[in-house]
C-alpha cells in the first residue's frame, strides 16, 4: 500500500484531480466545436498527464517537502543535541506523520519546561519573601528596643538590661537564620561533603537523648530509645556529625509540640530493612493536618507561624534535615494525624 503522505503519491493524486478537470474542459470544447478525434484525445491526455505529474512533483519536492524535511531535521537536533549526524535524517516513508508526532512531543516538552520555569520563579519569589519576612521581624524588634533606650530607658538600669538582652536574642535569631541558609546552600551545591564512617547508631541515639533529656523533662515528656537487647549494636555507614544533627533537630522539634498532650512521650526506634536501617522519631503530640504534611520540608514553612516563632527556630531545620538525608542518598518521610502524633522516619545504609 502506497504511503498517502509521500511526495510521489501526493503528486499522483493532485495530477489526477487536475486532469479530470482538464478532460472535462477538453470534452466540452470538443463537443462545442465537433473537432475531437480519438488519437488527438489520447495523445493530449497522456501528454497532459506526464507534464502535469512532473511539474507538480517537482513543485511539491522543492517548495514543500524539502522544507518539511528541514523542519524535521531541526526538531531532531533540538531533541537529541547538536551531535546528531546528517545520515540519521534520511527521507522516511512516513515523514509528515513523523513531523507531526515529533512536533507534538517537542511542544509538550517546551510546555513542561515553561511550567517548571514558572514554578521555579514562584519558588524564588516565595523564598525571597520568606527571607525578607524572617529577617524583618528581628530587625524591627531591635529597632524598637533601641528607640526605647534612646527615649530615656538607657538611664534605667533595669530597663536597659532587659532590652539589651532582648536585642541580643534578636541578633542571635538573625545569625541563626543566615547560618542555616548558608548550610542549605552548601549542601545543595555540594560544598559540604559527607564524611562517611562506620559507627553504632544506637550509641549515637542514646547520646542525643541524654543531651536533650533535661529539656524534655521540663515539659514532663518521656524521651527514650525504643530498643531491645538484640539492638544493642547497629552499625551504619554515614556522616556521624550530620546524623547527630538530624536526631537533635527531629527530637527538639517534637519536644516543642508534644507537651500539651497527656502523658507525652518521644521515642526513637530502629527497624531492619535488609541493606538499610529505618530510624524513626515518634511522638504523641498535637499532630499535623494532612494538607500541611507535604510542605513540612519547605524552607520557612510553619504549620503555626506565631507559635513556631515563640518556640524559637528559624523554620529551616527540617529543610536542612532533608538535604542531609538526600546527601546520604537516602530518603526521609513523615506521617501524622491531628491529635494523634507525628513520626519522622529516615533510612541509613548498614555497614
Amino acid at each position: 500500500m502506497k504511503n498517502s503522505h509521500s511526495p510521489l503519491w501526493l503528486s499522483f493524486i493532485t495530477t489526477i484531480s487536475l486532469l479530470v478537470v482538464n478532460v472535462l474542459i477538453y470534452i466540452v470544447f470538443s463537443l462545442l466545436y465537433n473537432q475531437m478525434h480519438e488519437f488527438t484525445y489520447i495523445l493530449g491526455f497522456l501528454t497532459s498527464f506526464i507534464f502535469s505529474y512532473f511539474i507538480i512533483y517537482q513543485t511539491l519536492e522543492t517548495f514543500i517537502y524539502k522544507k518539511i524535511k528541514l523542519i524535521y531535521k531541526t526538531i531532531h537536533r533540538l531533541k537529541r543535541g547538536k551531535n546528531t549526524t546528517e545520515e540519521s535524517f534520511g527521507l522516511q516513508s512516513d515523514l509528515l506523520e513523523n513531523v507531526n508526532k515529533e512536533f507534538i512531543e517537542w511542544a509538550n516538552t517546551q510546555k513542561d519546561e515553561i511550567k517548571q520555569m514558572k514554578e521555579l520563579e514562584q519558588y524564588r519569589r516565595n523564598f525571597v519573601g520568606n527571607v525578607s519576612h524572617e529577617l524583618k521581624t528581628p530587625i524591627f524588634n531591635i529597632q524598637g528596643y533601641i528607640h526605647t533606650l534612646l527615649d530615656g530607658g538607657i538611664h534605667d538600669n533595669e530597663i536597659n538590661l532587659k532590652y539589651l538582652e532582648k536585642t541580643s536574642k534578636s541578633v542571635d535569631r538573625m545569625i541563626n537564620i543566615v547560618e542555616d541558609l548558608e548550610t542549605i546552600s552548601a549542601l545543595e551545591s555540594g560544598v559540604i561533603e559527607m564524611n562517611f564512617t562506620k559507627f553504632n547508631i544506637i550509641d549515637l541515639a542514646k547520646e542525643v537523648i541524654d543531651f536533650l533529656e533535661v529539656k524534655a523533662q521540663k515539659k514532663s515528656i518521656n524521651l527514650h530509645a525504643n530498643i531491645d537487647e538484640k539492638q544493642s549494636e547497629i552499625f551504619v555507614m554515614a556522616d556521624k556529625i550530620r546524623i547527630r544533627q538530624i536526631l537533635i533537630n527531629l527530637i527538639d522539634n517534637s519536644i516543642k509540640y508534644t507537651s500539651d498532650t497527656k502523658q507525652p512521650y518521644i521515642k526513637v526506634s530502629f527497624y531492619d530493612m535488609d541493606e538499610n536501617i529505618l530510624v524513626e522519631v515518634s511522638d504523641n503530640g498535637l499532630g499535623i493536618a494532612i494538607e500541611n504534611v507535604p510542605h513540612l520540608f519547605d524552607r520557612f514553612y510553619r504549620v503555626d507561624s506565631a507559635r513556631s516563632r515563640i518556640q524559637g527556630g528559624t523554620g529551616l531545620g527540617l529543610s536542612i534535615v532533608k538535604h542531609i538525608v538526600e546527601a546520604h542518598k537516602q530518603t526521609i518521610n513523615v506521617r501524622s494525624n491531628l491529635g494523634v502524633g507525628t513520626t519522622f522516619s529516615f533510612t541509613l545504609k548498614k555497614s
